[in-house]
């Protein structure tokens, strides 16, 4: 039995303003991120000859990303972000995933009290002098530890991970516990293959919040050889001399102006980020409605 959309005028003239608006705002969006790379991409002469202003330039050049990956500064940053990002999303999805298997069971004793105790830190927190104050005491100022440890469960993405393990069949649990899985046999061989929706859509939040990591590189950190990329990203635009900063020869930005550097950091800093999310995004919807269900 086949259903045939019969659409009338008003219903194609509707659909063709709401394409229109969506294209409108596909293009703002896109854009800025458009002229970036062009600028990262575009010889220092016909920038000069554009005004400054390049659209689709006739020639393109590697040169900035080539320059800004001799420096010493770059590399460093890049090597910090990735460290923080894989590792500090691991630790948050291993702690985050402990702290909420147990809270998911009506079973466990006190479980209302911490979980209560749990949502008071969301709504009401310590401040940034008190935290840190602990950081300090704890010896993680100066360390790269001070950008991962420090707010290693987000209780928003905690709640939403309690709530997935609410809403799995308890049947497949029981099961498992009828063939001798205990507890952390049950986690690990029944309830995580069934969590990747939520594994991954928690990964991705932790994940992009370490990659974009930025006040606590100003709050915990001195040592410019720890600094993560979007600190490096930020003292580099608003640094007057970039050769400076990147311990770039002057006679480079002979040929190479400063906004083309300044533009190729922009796009590895951000490149990262635009490559992984298409392989996350098909669990990304699904696990993020599963587990705000009843959140």
């Amino acid at each position: 039995m086949s259903f045939v959309s019969h659409k009338t005028k008003e219903d194609k003239v509707i659909d063709a303003g709401i394409y229109s608006v969506l294209f409108i705002c596909a293009l703002v969006t896109l854009f800025p991120l458009y002229y970036v790379v062009i600028v990262s991409l575009t010889p220092y002469v016909e920038v000069m000859k554009n005004g400054g202003f390049v659209i689709w330039p006739e020639h393109f050049t590697l040169q900035a990303y080539k320059e800004i990956f001799q420096s010493a500064r770059i590399p460093q940053a890049l090597k910090i972000t990735v460290f923080i990002t894989v590792v500090g999303t691991s630790l948050n999805l291993i702690v985050t995933t402990l702290l909420a298997y147990p809270l998911s069971k009506k079973s466990v004793p006190g479980r209302n009290i911490i979980l209560m105790l749990i949502v008071f830190t969301m709504i009401f927190s310590g401040g940034i002098i008190p935290l840190y104050i602990l950081v300090r005491s704890l010896g993680l100022y100066d360390s790269v530890w001070a950008l991962v440890i420090p707010g290693m469960v987000s209780t928003f993405n905690l709640l939403i991970v309690k709530t997935y393990f609410e809403n799995l069949p308890a049947e497949v649990e029981e099961a498992a516990r009828v063939d001798g899985c205990g507890e952390v046999s049950t986690l690990i061989r029944i309830v995580l293959p069934l969590s990747a929706p939520i594994m991954a859509t928690i990964g991705l939040f932790y994940g992009v919040t370490h990659w974009n990591e930025y006040f606590k590189g100003i709050f915990y950190l001195s040592d410019k050889t720890l600094m993560p990329m979007q600190v490096v990203l930020r003292s580099m635009i608003q640094a007057p001399n970039i050769s400076t900063e990147l311990s770039i020869n002057s006679m480079v930005l002979d040929a190479l102006p400063p906004e083309t550097i300044k533009m190729a950091v922009v796009v590895v800093a951000t490149l990262p980020l635009l490559v992984i999310y298409p392989f996350l995004q098909k669990y990304f919807v699904k696990g993020a409605l599963l587990g705000s269900i009843k959140g």
